[in-house]
């Protein structure tokens, strides 16, 4: 007999016999998550009207330990989504804080600032990228799904998920009650702890393909960009990794470390004692933190990178986001590759309800998709965090971009366009680049 089916025969002769299963509901496609790679596969299901569930463990709205940085991959979501949204963003600035561009400091302390749109100002409709406290932006989302086709189970944790000759069956706590749910695709999108992709998709924690990160919330500290630079410092105690400074509204700021956790672990580094000695001591940023004030806890959490390929679909499931391991190795930003993969996820639901199929060989096409999208450019991070190990290489290239207006414009261009970004793979396209000007 397959251990698969055993496993699920046992699950529910054991539950009716203690009576742990006290409710059920059946759907096509259920999605477990509601943070942004969830709420986006929501989002463009909702579009096409097609009915399903969402399981969340938390109660919106909610927070969730992040760099709070919106690239201009979400930008592009929302308006493949609804350009009005966008447009609510921008509306929004108590929320929605525009941001034009990032700061790279290097170790010597020298800085670039390169420009996200090589567009004038003048010319944009609206901000390239957003800076928002989680709260509030994974709320946005969570308010824009239509109640008409998503039915949403809030504060219920997954504790159990087998398969079932119908598909799979998810088995949750909620208000004290153990409940199950049945359904023919199950879209895997809780983050980091992903319980979809652990027991689906075989993942575990690779130190080499995992940062550990670090998140706190400051009010007072001075001197940003006036177009509200994000700003990555990479200081030789984190390397590969780095310090970032992230402008919020209302005064505020969003200030944290991220590391490489085999590096770390190697290292010894103590993070937050790291991030606290770099914040009071070194020359790019001390003086700006002279009258900050921490506004309650460093927080800690993991980010498991898109550094390496892995299986992110199989027979009735899908992975989304940070489930997936998609987060982009140099910047750390994961926001814009998870509402791309939930953006992808929903098409390919759609595609399997069509077909009414759900085996291994019919979503590996998701896969596919994700790495034809995403990987050109997770591999290119990849290889960058690498050159971060050599803090002399990196104070080089940002003393040659600091002097010259043209090769700054060029990775201007580069933030801009994934397609130039992709015919820079070769490392030594960006030696060349480099000695040119």
């Amino acid at each position: 007999m397959d251990c698969r089916l055993w496993t699920a025969d046992f699950f529910h002769r054991f539950a009716a016999s203690n009576f742990l299963i006290l409710a059920s509901l059946n759907s096509d496609i259920i999605i477990a998550g509601a943070g942004p790679a969830g709420a986006t596969a929501s989002l463009f299901l909702c579009k096409e009207k097609i009915p399903h569930v969402i399981i969340d463990k938390a109660k919106f709205p909610r927070d969730k330990i992040c760099g709070d940085a919106l690239s201009g991959k979400v930008v592009e979501v929302l308006n493949k989504l609804d350009p009005s949204l966008v447009d609510k963003l921008y509306n929004d600035p108590a929320l929605f804080l525009g941001s034009y561009g990032v700061k790279f400091a290097a170790p010597n302390s020298n800085y670039i600032d390169i420009p996200f749109k090589t567009d004038h100002l003048s010319q944009l409709k609206h901000a390239p990228g957003f800076i928002a406290k989680r709260i509030h932006f994974d709320h946005f989302l969570f308010q824009q799904i239509d109640r008409q086709y998503a039915t949403i189970i809030e504060e219920a944790a997954i504790t159990e998920i087998n398969y079932t000759d119908e598909g799979v069956n998810i088995y949750y706590e909620q208000a004290g009650e153990k409940k199950t749910a049945s359904c023919k695709l199950l879209i895997g999108a809780e983050g980091d702890r992903s319980i979809v992709a652990r027991k689906l998709a075989h993942h575990n924690m690779e130190p080499e393909h995992y940062c550990a990160g670090l998140r706190a919330y400051y009010t007072g500290v001075k001197n940003f960009h006036p177009q509200d630079f994000i700003e990555l410092h990479f200081i030789k105690e984190l390397l590969p990794g780095y310090l970032w400074v992230f402008p919020l509204p209302n005064g505020e700021a969003n200030v944290g470390v991220g590391m490489l956790s085999k590096a770390a672990s190697k290292k010894k580094i103590n993070l937050k004692q790291t991030m606290l000695k770099a914040i009071a001591e070194n020359p790019t940023i001390k003086d700006r933190f002279k009258d900050a004030e921490l506004i309650g806890e460093i927080k800690g959490w993991g980010l498991p990178l898109g550094s390496k390929k892995r299986k992110i679909s199989g027979k009735n499931f899908m992975l989304t986001g940070d489930a997936a391991s998609l987060i982009d190795p140099f910047t750390g930003e994961g926001i814009g590759n998870a509402m791309m993969s939930g953006m992808i996820a929903a098409v390919h639901a759609k595609r399997a309800l069509q077909e009414n199929r759900f085996d291994e060989k019919a979503m590996a096409a998701y896969d596919e998709d994700i790495y034809k999208c995403l990987w050109d450019e997770l591999k290119l991070s990849h290889k960058l965090q690498k050159l971060t190990n050599y803090g002399w290489l990196f104070n080089f290239v940002v003393d040659k971009a600091a002097k010259s207006e043209t090769l700054r414009n060029t990775l201007t261009a580069m933030l801009d366009s994934l397609e130039i970004r992709s015919k820079l793979r070769d490392p030594w396209r960006y030696v060349k680049l480099i000695f040119r000007y």
